[in-house]
This record gives structure tokens, sequence and C-alpha cells, in this order.
């Protein structure tokens, strides 16, 4: 989809605060995120923070440690669900022994969604015709066809919902890029593919995105564009 878009890179933006952000699909790219949230000037005591899912890859133990940083954002205030990979992870290390307890246990803790006014979050979708408080986990978090092929006037629910765990390349948008309708912003640009790790500013229609590279490292050059154009009106939270 074509929009307004303006580029600024290796700069931070300057921070008015009362901002809602959200990002998904990290997958280990911990480098990557703390660069975004650098060049966003993320205030967690101005700012709320939606952490979408797929923060790590559950069969690389290398990307685990991204679940540290998500642990401390969330100790800051920042708000977060699982993804498939996390319930993945949780089911293998429930199976070990109990150094590895911590992580399995934490994200016990996490709800499967979230929801402000305007939006729900989910990490991969929802299941249409089936009430949001009796999706299962399988759906919230795997879903993929049924949910993002369905008209968006067929979809429960009047907020927007925000979803990742589709790159967004299969949805029709360019690699790297966000993807939305008038019901649904797909916000998993492609980190895991070596697109982009995008976090999105909701009320301020501005996407924070920097290039991923293999072995969890990520180019420093952030790219900042206001996204107005492609996503419509959003609504201030």
């Amino acid at each position: 989809m074509k929009g307004s878009r303006s580029r600024v890179a290796n700069k931070t933006t300057r921070n008015t605060g009362n901002r809602l952000l959200v990002v998904s699909d990290i997958h280990g790219h911990k480098t990557g995120l703390l660069t975004l949230l650098e060049a966003a000037a993320y205030d967690p005591r101005a700012d709320r923070l939606m952490l979408l899912g797929d923060y790590i890859d559950a069969d690389k133990p290398a990307s685990w440690d991204t679940l540290d940083l998500v642990r401390a954002l969330v100790q800051g205030g920042a708000r977060a669900i699982p993804g498939n990979q996390e319930l993945k992870l949780a089911s293998m290390l429930r199976r070990r022994g109990a150094a590895y307890r911590k992580y399995a246990d934490w994200i016990a803790t996490l709800p499967l969604y979230l929801k402000t006014s305007d939006y729900l979050f989910v990490h991969a979708g929802i299941r249409p015709g089936r009430a949001l408080d009796s999706q299962s986990a399988r759906d919230l978090t795997e879903i993929r066809e049924e949910f993002y092929t369905v008209p968006a006037d067929r979809l429960p629910g009047k907020r927007r919902i925000v979803f990742g765990h589709t790159p967004t390349f299969k949805l029709g948008a360019p690699a790297g890029e966000l993807w939305s309708d008038a019901r649904r912003i797909g916000v998993d640009t492609g980190a895991k593919h070596g697109n982009r790790l995008t976090m999105l500013e909701l009320n301020g229609l501005v996407a924070y995105s920097c290039q991923t590279l293999p072995a969890y490292a990520s180019r420093g050059e952030v790219r900042i564009e206001s996204v107005g154009g492609l996503l419509g009106h959003a609504a201030s939270g």
C-alpha cells in the first residue's frame, strides 16, 4: 500500500509523551529492539509499549536472552503477550531442570491478548465467529489465513486488530513494510527473514525500523517514517 513517507537515519525523535507503541516478532534481535527504543526516545513513564510475542526462536538458545530484555521492559511498565515461540519454549523448558524454569514460569503469567479502547493486540489474529474470551491459545498465537483472508466487515467487534506472526510480505506488502486494511494492522515486517524489525507509534502514525542480519545482528541505521498514508486514520488508543 502506498502512503506518505519521510526518512531520517541515525537520529532519535523528540518524545512528546503519551504515545502508544507496538512491536512484534523480534526473533532474537535484541540489539535491534534496543536500537529502535533509543531512536524513538522511549520513556516508560510517558509511553505505552505493547510487545506482541515471538521475542525468540524457541529452538535457538542464542536468542533466549531477548526474554530478559522483554521481562525488564515489562517490569518498567510495558505490556507483553506470548507468541507461539514462547509457548513452544515454555513447553520445552518444563521438561528441563529448575535453572530453566524462570522463563517458563514468566511466560505462563502473560495474557494472550491486550486491549485498549480502540485496539485489540494479539500475536497472530483471532478466529472469526468466536467470541474473544472463547479463543484458544492456538487461535491467538498460530492462526493465519483463517484470520487475515476474512473480509474486514466480517470481523467481530469494533476495535482495530494489531497482529504479528505472519510476515507482511506474505500479506501482499513490500518486504519490510507494514500492512493494513480497515480493521487490521500487520506489524511483523520480517525480522526473522532478514528484512526489517519495526516498531509502530500508533497514535502518531510513525514507524521506526532497522534491517536485520544473520546471527541476530542488525544495521545501526534506523528508518523513521510517517505512515499515515499507509494506515489511514488511527485512534488515540
